[in-house]
């Protein structure tokens, strides 16, 4: 359950003022945040070059099924080596599954991505390395210089592969049009 003031299982939306490069049109998906962090996963920006099956070989995973050519996600620059699957609830795996919201879980263990290559799968499911993470009040600051909009994440937003137009269509969720926020930015 979300405490208010907490922005665990919204969308974070990179805007023009966000001033770091690698979050430039950046979505991420708040998956814990408190007084003492916030931890995220970029979910529009695709690894060049690496695809799920590929990396699933590269890992040595063992697939009963065909592994959809799906792109892996840089869910952000924190333990880029690391793993994190973002899926549906109808897979979970113990205490190593947390649960962000009632439609979307968070697990960083090999079981899910077995259960990635298994013939019963999460329904939905992004694998993404690395993550987004804030200290103490860091998150709420770039909040406060108007770094980040908030939106309640579609599921589409989440799992789809349309990366080119994700920022935009979060926007329009919104009710912003990217073009006027654009046209906007550097002027206060």
């Amino acid at each position: 359950m979300q405490d208010a003031g907490y922005l665990t299982g919204k969308l974070l939306i990179a805007s023009p003022a966000i001033g770091d490069p690698r979050f430039d049109r950046a979505l991420i998906y708040v998956c814990d945040h408190d007084d003492e962090h916030a931890m995220g996963i970029a979910v529009n920006n695709p690894v060049e070059d690496l695809r799920l099956p590929t990396l699933f070989d590269q890992l040595e995973i063992e697939s009963d099924i065909v592994v959809p050519d799906r792109a892996v996600l840089n869910g952000g620059p924190v333990d880029g080596d690391r793993g994190f699957v973002l899926h549906t609830p109808d897979f979970s795996h113990d205490a190593a599954t947390m649960r962000v919201s009632s439609n979307i879980c968070l697990t960083a263990t090999r079981e899910v991505l077995d259960a990635m290559a298994s013939d019963h799968p999460p329904r939905r499911a992004v694998l993404a390395l690395g993550y987004a993470g804030w200290g103490p009040g860091q998150l709420e600051d770039e909040l406060q210089a108007s770094a980040w909009l908030v939106a309640e994440p579609e599921e589409s937003l989440i799992f789809d592969d349309l990366f080119e137009n994700k920022w935009e269509r979060a926007l329009k969720l919104i009710g912003v049009d990217p073009a006027h926020l654009s046209a906007i930015s550097g002027h206060a």
